[in-house]
């Protein structure tokens, strides 16, 4: 921790006196209201945590504080609590140049250690692949799912020396480039982004050294950063079923609501003769695989539904007072069943060709379009992201409502969507095996072409998922 940074807490920590006791409140990841009590706060040292929840200032302004109040004696009792604050992540420094704050270090964790050291003059640095700037409330942001902590910056300082290190740079370079900067601010920063892993040496040959290693330049950037954000420990926001949408934004219905009248029934199989006769479930599970040859003979409408049946129908729907739930034979977070299930049949025998929606409810296909060419492109799209040697008779696109989860889950929203696309795939593939059937999931698709063809809002409705089923060969 730099001597001459300014200490503050963590915003929303308030401090309360309850029963001739002082106490810390402060939020954990959850929601939660955690607590720390301070008994026998002297004035002193209680003088100093008001400091800390106001503008904060440093570590020698806060000590100087306790030992003029109190006298040399209660230091100790100060560096001890100053220590366990620390620990708990719940302390915020603000470095400053040329008498101005410069940037916040904000902690998303518990005690993180950093170190500050001064970079080479000569030495060219680039700013890390991994960092990147957003806007959070009022406040503008540098975040790495490289680093725990993040950098608030506080002056425009920061964000210019930022725009200039897009490509490799100096110290000495950037005090050139940059007018109205001093040379001590420009060090500053430099130290302060090099010891927060948001900064990478440029060696002589022109090498960027991030990028030369191999747990970093195996990782894309959008997929490290997700990595990061759906699992705790390097981020302090709200995990789980926050619910943070409640009173504020009416819930989507577990059903969703059909938009034509053209709908088609379709077969439900004898579930009490399958749990008697069907195949074992050993042999079902070790026969699976992606099967991607097609058979001359259409799918047929008889096995199409009880595909469907197996796989992706609603069992019933569960209302509790704050929310509708369902019950489908394939998992879901929180019962939320966001995905909706969209069918575009290429050849099947007693179906005419076209797209449809499928009700799990009903259990009926709902006609939204005909073969169009952008039908067409979507089947041809989803053969060609899997390496298809022959366009599927039927591919179901999985699209997640996803107001349905994000009105209940925060922070893991999408990476819960994710794990029940492969729910599904795992539960389609073992039911297609069942019935000898060709399935295999497909690697990639296209939402926004999805979104246009059906007419959903790419941000509420968009596709998540494909799978192709035909006959066997």
């Amino acid at each position: 921790m730099s001597k001459n940074s300014l200490l503050s807490f963590l915003s929303g920590i308030s401090l309360e006196q309850q029963n001739e006791v002082w106490v810390l409140y402060y939020q954990s990841s959850s929601y939660s209201t955690n607590t720390l009590s301070l008994p026998n706060c002297s004035p002193g040292i209680l003088q100093a945590w008001q400091v800390l929840c106001g503008n904060g200032g440093t570590r020698e302004q806060l000590s100087s504080l306790v030992q003029e109040t109190d006298g040399f004696s209660k230091l100790p009792e100060f560096y001890y609590y100053l220590e366990q604050f620390e620990r708990l992540g719940l302390i915020c420094q603000t470095f400053c140049a040329d008498g101005k704050p410069l940037a916040k270090v904000v902690p998303l964790v518990g005690r993180t250690i950093w170190e500050i050291q001064e970079v080479s003059p000569e030495q060219s640095y680039v700013l890390s692949r991994f960092a990147y700037l957003h806007r959070q409330q009022n406040q503008l942001v540098l975040e790495s799912p490289l680093s725990k902590v993040q950098l608030v910056i506080t002056d425009w300082r920061g964000g210019a020396i930022l725009s200039e290190l897009n490509q490799p740079c100096s110290y000495s370079q950037l005090c050139q480039k940059i007018s109205g900067i001093s040379a001590n601010a420009v060090q500053q920063f430099l130290n302060l982004l090099d010891a927060v892993k948001m900064l990478s040496e440029v060696k002589i040959e022109g090498e960027i050294v991030e990028d030369k290693q191999d747990d970093l330049v195996q990782w894309e950037f959008h997929d490290l950063l997700f990595h990061s954000k759906v699992r705790t420990g390097r981020h302090r926001q709200p995990v789980g079923r926050t619910y943070r949408f409640l009173d504020k934004i009416p819930q989507l219905p577990a059903i969703k609501t059909q938009v034509t009248e053209s709908s088609i029934s379709l077969y439900r199989p004898d579930l009490e003769a399958l749990k008697k006769n069907d195949l074992p479930f050993t042999w079902v599970l070790e026969e699976r695989k992606s099967i991607r040859d097609y058979g001359n003979q259409p799918i047929s409408d008889r096995q199409l539904g009880e595909f469907l049946y197996r796989s992706l129908r609603v069992r019933n729907i569960l209302k509790t007072e704050t929310e509708e739930l369902s019950n489908r034979p394939y998992p879901s977070a929180g019962a939320c069943y966001e995905l909706e299930v969209y069918t575009i049949i290429n050849c099947c025998d007693r179906i005419p060709s076209g797209l449809y929606h499928y009700n799990p409810q009903e259990h009926q296909l709902f006609l939204l379009s005909t073969l169009t060419s952008q039908v067409e492109t979507l089947l041809l799209e989803a053969a060609q992201n899997n390496f298809q040697r022959q366009t599927p008779q039927v591919l179901i696109i999985l699209a997640a409502r996803f107001p349905r989860i994000t009105w209940h889950y925060e922070s893991i929203a999408y990476a819960s969507i994710l794990k029940n696309v492969g729910s599904v795939f795992q539960t389609m593939y073992l039911v297609a095996t069942s019935l000898n059937l060709a399935p295999c999931a497909m690697g990639c698709g296209n939402a926004d072409l999805f979104a246009d063809v059906v007419g959903t809002d790419y941000y509420i409705e968009s596709s998540v998922g494909e799978f192709a089923l035909s006959s066997k060969p």
